[in-house]
């Protein structure tokens, strides 16, 4: 499968979190905006200040979404993805699933390839859905 991942993927993933999704061993090309590493790393110190995680657990899981956000194809925050993030879209979406949503949006229609949009966000999900994706895990 070649799918489109946002932070909630991977976050859950890392945490280890239920509801996980069973599909990630099907993919076999990853694409995601180059914004899911700075997400995932915002959400962890977040967590990090809030409540007390031992810094040996703080690296495990600096390392884990280091890992697995290395195995996917980033795709930049260039001018045409801003662009389209900020053009009308068919449902209601924050910024940065905006660039999300665009980002996928451009990289398949450049590369003339089907995706499959990854993400536990349920607005996310909805646009993606109604700009014709097939979408898991929400």
């Amino acid at each position: 499968m070649i799918a489109y991942v946002d932070s909630s993927v991977i976050l859950r993933l890392v945490f280890g979190q239920a509801n996980a999704l069973p599909e990630w061993p099907e993919v076999e090309r990853g694409v995601a905006s180059e914004l899911v590493g700075v997400e995932c790393l915002r959400t962890l110190d977040r967590l990090a200040h809030a409540e007390p995680i031992p810094i040996d657990r703080i690296v495990e899981l600096r390392e884990a979404i280091y890992r697995l956000t290395d195995t996917l194809e980033t795709v930049a925050l260039s001018r045409p993805v801003l662009a389209r993030a900020g053009q009308p879209l068919p449902t209601p979406l924050g910024t940065l699933d905006a660039l999300h949503l665009a980002t996928a949006l451009l990289w398949s229609e450049t590369l003339d390839t089907d995706l499959v949009m990854l993400t536990h966000d349920r607005a996310l999900a909805t646009a993606a859905r109604a700009s014709g994706f097939e979408v898991s895990g929400s």
